[in-house]
């Protein structure tokens, strides 16, 4: 579904990525592991489109992303990817509800529609009973629970997380673990995730290792 090839990044004078291949299936969840300043992060973020390669190709269900630019760049990202970060970069003046709306409405799907779906997904996250709280009246787990909800909203083909975990406490994360493989039992959803969380490793359906900018090779069954 997902496929990379010979991805190259360069900031200024430092060379983060070197030529880094990967494909992932329908309804996977891979993470990718390594030690700070490896390229995982900046390798997720060309994935997702957030950032460009300086070479190499990628796609997503047959649709080469490298060749998108703009408004259809920006269209496709949000119709086909979903995010979830370290931090959930939730808006505070909006409640749970709206901020898991927002990626929706942006698409210019039906507020009515958007707005059943967002219900049905937060309480099947176990957010029933919050939908009306902005984001300081929640917990950091809850917190991220919306923003899973936020990521799932336009039934993306993909997610990638970014150290998802990394700002959780250790109970709080392993929920959010249990809840990556019953989205992918409940909608086929497939996830690729960056993180330093050894137990979320070795959940996942494959481990894939980075090192100084590229992709050891075999990787963790």
């Amino acid at each position: 579904m997902l496929k990379a090839r010979d991805i190259h990044k360069t900031y200024g004078s430092l060379l983060v990525l070197k030529g880094v291949d990967v494909d992932i299936g329908e309804g996977e969840i891979v993470s990718i592991v390594g030690s700070s300043g490896a390229g995982k992060s900046t390798f997720l973020h060309i994935l997702g489109t957030l950032d460009k390669p300086d070479r190499g190709t990628i796609e997503l269900n047959g649709v080469p992303l490298h060749t998108l630019r703009g408004r259809k760049l920006a269209a496709f990202r949000n119709a086909n990817i979903g995010f979830v970060f370290q931090f959930h970069h939730l808006l505070p003046e909006f409640t749970a509800l709206e901020n898991a709306c927002i990626p929706g409405w942006i698409a210019n799907r039906s507020k009515s529609e958007v707005t059943d779906y967002a219900t049905s997904l937060l309480r099947s996250l176990g957010l029933g009973s919050r939908l009306h709280n902005k984001p300081k009246e929640l917990s950091g787990g809850e917190q991220q629970r919306v923003a899973v909800a936020r990521a799932l909203i336009n039934q993306p083909k993909i997610v990638f997380a970014d150290e998802p975990t990394g700002n959780l406490d250790s109970a709080s994360a392993q929920d959010l673990h249990e809840l990556f493989f019953d989205l992918r039992r409940q909608y086929n959803q497939t996830f690729l995730i960056v993180t330093h969380n050894n137990d979320l490793a070795r959940m996942s359906d494959r481990t894939l290792h980075m090192k100084d900018g590229k992709m050891l090779m075999g990787s963790l069954v």
